[in-house]
């Protein structure tokens, strides 16, 4: 018989028959639907984890099943890893990566360059490897220790007066604390564990998710209806734009017709006196020509001697000198050459074709606007859609104004003093505008306390940032907080409204409106204005009231809503 050959070992790799929970060689190995295979303990200890919220996901895919699954034994991939087992098979280690600046570092690793660690040990206080972390899924004793994803480095979870683990949390300070913080400067305060603390703030996530889930449905909604809406209108512009072209062709045909027409006339007028004056000029030469001939025999006639001769030749040139070759009476010449009936006829109707245009441009543009136009805001989350950074300007400031480092909050520092002054006004005025011109569709909010304030646009060159208060002019527009009144070009309209340290304005430029709303949980309408705008406007804060009074301490500011 021939001599039997020793079972060689089969050169695998230890990842493909490890478990991905325990990093281990699997035991009694099972499949879950989706085809990942697991230690039957693993995968069971992961689920009975999840059990009350009655959802199993693959630890490796994440794939959802419901109800749980029934677990079944991989009986092919069993019997490899037995044949491994019986066989001494000698694996290779999986391949341990390097830690990068960003990975926590195993804490059993020699040398400069350490493995990157993937569980860390709560009850050892230390993170390892694959490589080191075998002897906690081999050892009974560190079988119990509890392990957790090494994500950040232990030292962050570390108590750094006690040195102890961060396993508490204190909802009155609103931070993670160890067992012995309880006992000390933490006494008396409402702690918890970290576990606890956990799931109830895994409830609110689940909350925060499903909202951030509905926004983000809500807005691919949005998003495929504004890209549906663009290919309409890219469907829709190209036949418009041709048929505009269409009718400007044809009104500039029916021009180049009309000049063509003026042409033939002007040239048709200029050949009939052309000819009137050819015939003309041929019978005036034929005359001067027979005049020319009887001046001459009239000449030679006077030098004749024969008297007889004379007289009988006399009378029949003189009969012939007296009969005309052509009508009597005045040559009739051609008028002056002049067309400048014509050309005034002409200016008269570009000037009617121009007007014309003017008149009805305006009804052609707004048509063409209103057919783009964005809808008009209805909610603050639309609203918000359109804020934008503002920030206070310092060269436009009031001498009793303060700005803060992020030049959006200013503060009154006027304290009344009755030497302070000598003006006979009974009123201060205190302003300061934003550094941002608007000119399209612009939303911000702004926060107030004291009574005085208002808030307001303006055109930068408005008198009102230096002496004169807000709407005091045709350039500036202004609404007054306290007492809900309205004000441009010195004209006041009391606005109704519920009072609020809030007020929300929204601008749009290229529509002519400029609205104020009042922000206490809901957005009231307070004022909208209609008008042109002509330049950029620049958001601005007012402060007026009575020199006799102290505003030290009155601050707005500009909120962030980006």
């Amino acid at each position: 018989m021939a001599e039997q050959q020793p079972e060689r070992g089969v050169d695998l790799d230890q990842s493909q028959f490890c478990c991905s929970v325990c990093l281990d060689l699997l035991k009694e190995p099972v499949t879950v639907p989706c085809g990942h295979s697991y230690c039957k303990s693993c995968i069971e200890c992961c689920w009975d984890e999840v059990k009350k919220k009655g959802k199993y996901s693959c630890p490796q895919c994440r794939e959802t099943f419901s109800p749980r699954p029934v677990l079944r034994r991989n009986n092919m991939l069993a019997e490899v890893v037995e044949m491994i087992k019986r066989t001494g098979t000698q694996l290779a280690s999986p391949a341990a990566a390097c830690a990068g600046p960003a990975d926590v570092a195993c804490d059993f690793c020699r040398g400069t360059s350490k493995n990157k660690a993937t569980m860390s040990c709560l009850t050892c206080l230390a993170s390892y490897c694959p490589v080191h972390l075998k002897p906690h899924h081999s050892v009974p004793v560190l079988k119990k220790h509890q392990l957790v994803s090494a994500t950040i480095p232990l030292q962050e979870k570390m108590c750094t007066k006690h040195n102890k683990l961060m396993e508490v949390y204190c909802r009155t300070d609103k931070k993670c604390i160890c067992y012995l913080c309880v006992l000390d400067e933490h006494k008396g305060h409402g702690t918890v564990s970290a576990a606890a603390e956990r799931a109830e703030e895994q409830k609110q996530l689940i909350v925060s998710q499903k909202k951030v889930q509905e926004r983000f449905q809500k807005r691919e909604k949005e998003l495929n209806e504004l890209l549906q809406a663009v290919k309409d209108l890219k469907n829709c512009t190209q036949p418009a734009v041709k048929s505009c072209d269409k009718i400007f062709d044809e009104l500039i045909s029916s021009l180049k017709k009309r000049r063509t027409l003026v042409k033939q006339l002007i040239k048709a007028q200029e050949q009939t006196a052309v000819a009137q004056a050819d015939e003309l000029q041929l019978q005036l030469e034929e005359e001067i020509t027979n005049l020319k001939k009887n001046d001459t025999e009239l000449e030679q006639l006077s030098q004749t001697d024969d008297h007889i001769h004379f007289i009988q030749t006399f009378k029949s040139l003189s009969t012939s000198c007296e009969t005309p070759d052509r009508p009597p009476g005045p040559v009739v010449y051609p008028q002056r050459p002049t067309f400048k009936p014509v050309t005034d006829c002409m200016s008269a109707l570009r000037g009617d074709i121009e007007s014309l245009l003017k008149d009805k441009w305006p009804m052609i543009s707004a048509t063409v606007s209103t057919i783009v136009v964005p809808p008009v805001p209805k909610t603050r989350e639309e609203f918000l859609r359109y804020c934008r950074p503002l920030t206070l300007d310092q060269n436009s400031v009031s001498q009793y104004f303060s700005i803060s480092e992020q030049c959006r909050l200013v503060t009154s520092n006027y304290c009344y003093s009755s030497y302070s002054y000598s003006c006979t006004s009974s009123q201060i005025i205190m302003q300061v505008l934003c550094k941002e011109g608007l000119s399209g569709r612009c939303y911000w909010e702004v926060s107030l306390n004291g009574n005085p304030w208002s808030v307001a646009v303006s055109y930068k060159d408005s008198s009102s940032t230096n002496a004169s208060e807000f709407g005091n002019d045709n350039k500036s527009w202004s609404l007054n907080c306290s007492t809900y009144t309205f004000r441009h070009n010195s004209l006041n309209k009391t606005v109704p409204g519920p009072k609020s340290s809030k007020i929300g304005v929204y601008l749009d430029y290229k529509a002519g409106t400029l609205s104020f709303y009042s922000i206490s949980g809901t957005m009231t309408l307070l004022h909208k204005e209609h008008t042109t705008f002509t330049q950029p406007l620049y958001p601005g804060l007012g402060l007026k009231h009575d020199r006799s009074q102290t505003s030290s301490g009155y601050y707005a500011e500009l909120i962030k809503l980006w």
